[in-house]
């Protein structure tokens, strides 16, 4: 058996399927495509379940991939033992109705006999117990010893979860040998020791589950191997875990010359190392795949787990921005298999220095609190202190768990947990829009029903016919004037919300009845959902409807839609080729665009990509848009959606000699008819993160006007006769301004200089001290602030200390001039004195100091309380 190298045995696996008339597919992106019911894709064949269960065609019965995965339920293991990781690769090959276990178990036994020339005598197969199929195939055909064949219960082998298609399955073990092993003359496989590896498993998936019990065949049955490339590794390259596998070696390589510590000095170093070289691993694919850092869902795992390895540099003497230079030999190690993660390299390892640098400005503050905390003598910390550390500074719940377990203290979960859901309610709150999106309902079987041709691409308007309509949740026959339904055409020219270009609105009529359409959306099975309003008459599945798309809606929107292109291609131009298109939003009033960049944009650069974008539009460039292979699409420099997944053809937008991109919107058929492009705001959405709005348009018009009606108000405020005088008005409007303000500056001064004098009078002197005491409402903080200086100033024994009621807010100052201080008295200790009396807080120099309070009533007594401190 010979050394293979990780990035070898990928491509000897994928090659020999393919020679068996396998389709080889890129690996999907770990954010799953339309299913929420996974954060991040976990196995192998996680992307492929619509193709099992039908809704969605293969593009070929026999498929191969080499699957990026992350699994993260365990992520406070990771690093503590050698076995455990958060990112992996999933080898596989995937029969739909195809094939089955003859060629499946031949294939499998050939893959590893005869291209990676294991010795038969080291390997051994588990099958389902009461698959004697499998055990005749294994022994009878493909020759497997009768004695390598083990057979296991339901719990071992035999792949189902609750209702609907399963099957027996059947794994292939790699014997490591006697000294792995536990001793035990019992030992084989199924052992909970290293002697036997489980390398590959076979699922044959050939029966349906009601769900009680009951199994029945399937017409069709699949297959489903899953191989971990990584654990395949380790048998290869005879080592004992995936830390020690070549391309994860080199990584931890990189980490040691960093730190200066190596693999193997000692245990607590190795744990940190581990941690380190996972994390930044699984990482650097979640990046290239599209995750951005955030407080939720994916975002938050990755988040995580980078705060989580900053932490553990720090434990092996890494004190500053680190994983970045790490995450460029993760991008060395991989890029012969995923070249994205070299074209996305510089936004990668910036994205990365970033969320570092933002971790390192709270870290210390917040090591400081858990440590504290540590020092008592508690046993759980509370919701608050957990939720205070994760809001103020950037502590992920779960590290502040793993952190608090080192001490054997535990954390109310509950209590921060009901914090957290208050928080998101609040966020809820703000942003709550009801709308026609309450419509639309996805529990309505629609599995009989064809996808919807799209005709928008040509046409505004078009003759279809009703083949759907969802009323109330459920399939009708029928809807009536003011029902709130969804209408399904066999045809339409209506888009559907999609790539952030929102869905059209219009009308849909037939003899009998019309519907005005609100907005619309498609399921994943490529069904066109209208949703709309029954304004009149009545609408029938089987009718003949004519569709009419709102045109200048639509129009307003493929405006806003070929900015957004533009202004990707301008920004790229000024910022550099890390920009890339993290979100977008286009309606017909705007073009939101989040893009990658770590800074504000200046008033410069945001004007430079303003003038781009119009020169672009005066220049009157046709839109040239068609669909291609992906390939020469490829070719020709098209620009991809970071972190999507695309089939064989795409839709290529050129606009040539500027922007071409892959994209499924509407567009301008030429540029000039944008008419103007502005930017309304630029602004942060999260780390890394940027957002522009914009407008086009009639949008610029109606800015125009907006602006325009706001210079003629300002004018008539200021009693100009035109607003051409506006700048030369506004000017002499605030030099008044600031006159009348020097001038009202010097009386405050005169009247607190006169009121002073009155104050002399009323002083008492107290042991060494001339104390002035004295309540005046209505005076402002720098009143105060002067007449507590002038009296200082007239006599440096004062101790003066003032109060003021205004608005309903308590104001206290206190000064002491320099004999009073020399004499011990201090004007920040009496002024929080003073406050907390009256249910207030302050503090400040010895010399002046100021506080506010809450308790109006109680400022006369907090103030006779001043000669008793003094």
């Amino acid at each position: 058996m010979k050394w293979t190298g990780l990035n070898e045995l990928r491509e000897k696996y994928l090659s020999f399927f393919e020679s068996k008339g396998h389709l080889r597919l890129p690996s999907f992106p770990l954010i799953p495509k339309d299913d929420n019911s996974l954060l991040l894709i976990n196995s192998g064949m996680a992307p492929m379940k619509k193709y099992f269960t039908g809704e969605v065609t293969p593009p070929r019965m026999r498929v191969t991939t080499c699957q990026k995965c992350i699994r993260t339920p365990d992520i406070e293991r990771v690093g503590i033992t050698a076995r455990h990781g958060t990112y992996f690769e999933m080898l596989g090959n995937f029969s739909f109705g195809d094939y089955f276990k003859h060629e499946a178990t031949a294939w499998a036994w050939e893959f590893f006999t005869k291209v990676l020339e294991m010795p038969e005598e080291l390997l051994y197969c588990s099958i389902y117990e009461k698959d004697d199929e499998a055990f005749d195939i294994w022994t009878k055909e493909v020759g497997v010893d009768p004695s390598h064949i083990v057979r296991l219960g339901k719990e071992d082998n035999f792949w189902e979860h609750g209702s609907g298609p399963c099957g027996p399955c059947s794994e292939i073990y790699f014997d490591r040998g006697v000294e792995k092993g536990c001793g035990s003359p019992n030992c084989s496989v199924g052992c909970d020791c290293d002697r036997f590896v489980e390398v590959w498993n076979l699922v044959f998936t050939q029966f349906e589950n009601d769900g009680k019990g009951n199994y029945s065949n399937l017409d069709h049955p699949n297959i489903d191997t899953g191989m971990g490339l990584e654990r395949l590794a380790c048998v290869m390259q005879g080592v004992d875990n995936l830390f020690l596998v070549d391309t994860v070696q080199n990584i931890m390589k990189k980490v040691s010359e960093l730190s200066g510590v190596n693999y193997g000095d000692n245990d607590k170093n190795d744990i940190s190392l581990r941690v380190i070289t996972d994390h930044i691993r699984s990482t650097t694919f979640m990046i290239g795949d599209g995750v951005m850092p955030s407080n939720e869902g994916r975002g938050y795992v990755l988040r995580r787990l980078l705060r989580r390895a900053a932490r553990h540099g720090r434990m092996i003497g890494i004190n500053e921005p680190f994983l970045y230079k790490i995450c460029e030999t993760v991008i060395s190690e991989n890029k012969s298999a995923y070249p994205e993660l070299e074209e996305k390299k510089q936004l990668i390892t910036k994205l990365i220095k970033v969320e570092e640098e933002s971790f390192c400005k709270t870290i210390e503050q917040g090591m400081k609190m858990l440590g504290d905390i540590m020092s008592k003598d508690i046993k759980v910390l509370s919701g608050e202190d957990a939720f205070k550390l994760n809001d103020t500074y950037g502590f992920p719940i779960d590290l502040t768990r793993e952190i608090l377990a080192e001490k054997n203290i535990d954390v109310d979960i509950d209590g921060f947990n009901e914090l957290l859901a208050q928080q998101k309610k609040r966020a809820r709150d703000a942003r709550k829009n009801a709308g026609a999106d309450a419509w639309i309902s996805d529990s309505a079987d629609l599995s009989a029903l064809t996808a919807t041709v799209f005709k928008g691409y040509e046409m505004m308007e078009n003759d279809s016919k009703i083949i759907g309509i969802i009323k109330d949740g459920e399939l009708a026959d029928s809807a009536f004037e003011g029902d709130n339904v969804v209408i399904i055409t066999d045809e339409t020219s209506f888009y559907a919300e999609s790539g952030g270009q929102i869905g059209d609105s219009g009308d849909i009529c037939s003899e009998n009845g019309c519907a005005r359409v609100e907005t619309t959306v498609k399921n994943p099975s490529g069904i066109f959902m209208h949703s709309a309003k029954v304004s009149s008459g009545v609408l029938t599945v089987g009718d003949s409807v004519h569709c009419t798309v709102d045109k200048k809606r639509r129009e307003s929107i493929m405006r806003n839609h070929t900015a957004g292109h533009l202004l990707q291609a301008a920004l790229r131009n000024i910022l550099g080729d890390h920009v890339e298109q993290a979100g977008q939003l286009v309606d017909e009033h705007r073009v939101r665009f989040d893009f990658t960049h770590f800074s504000a944009l200046t008033k410069e650069e945001l004007k430079k990509a303003e003038d781009i974008v119009n020169e672009q539009i005066f220049n009157a460039i046709e839109t040239d848009v068609r669909e291609m292979p992906i390939d020469e699409a490829k070719k020709m420099g098209a620009m991809a959606l970071f972190g999507e997944k695309y089939g064989d053809v795409v839709r290529v937008v050129n606009i040539p000699g500027f922007s071409i991109e892959l994209c499924g919107g509407t567009h301008a058929k030429n540029t000039a008819h944008l008419g103007l492009f502005k930017i309304l705001s630029e602004s942060s959405v999260a780390a890394g993160v940027r957002r522009i709005e914009a407008v086009t348009g009639r949008g610029v018009l109606k800015l125009c006007n907006k602006h325009t009606a706001m210079i003629s108000d300002a004018a008539a405020a200021l009693k100009l006769q035109n607003s051409e005088e506006l700048v030369r008005g506004c000017t002499q409007a605030a030099n008044e301004l600031k006159d009348r303000n020097k001038q009202i500056e010097k009386l405050g001064g005169e009247l607190a200089s006169m009121r002073i004098s009155g104050l002399f009078d009323k002083a008492e002197t107290v042991g060494s001290y001339s104390l002035i005491t004295a309540r005046i409402d209505g005076i402002t903080a720098d009143a105060m602030r002067e007449m507590c200086a002038a009296a200082v100033n007239k006599n440096s024994d004062c101790v003066i200390a003032l109060a003021s009621a205004n608005d309903g807010k308590a104001t206290i100052a206190v000064a002491c001039g320099e004999k009073a201080r020399a004499n011990g008295a201090n004007a920040g200790k009496l002024v929080k004195a003073v406050a907390q009396l009256a249910g207030g807080n302050g503090g400040g120099k010895p010399d002046m100091a100021m506080a506010g309070a809450k308790d109006i009533e109680k400022l006369d007594d907090a103030l006779a309380a001043v000669k008793g401190m003094l």
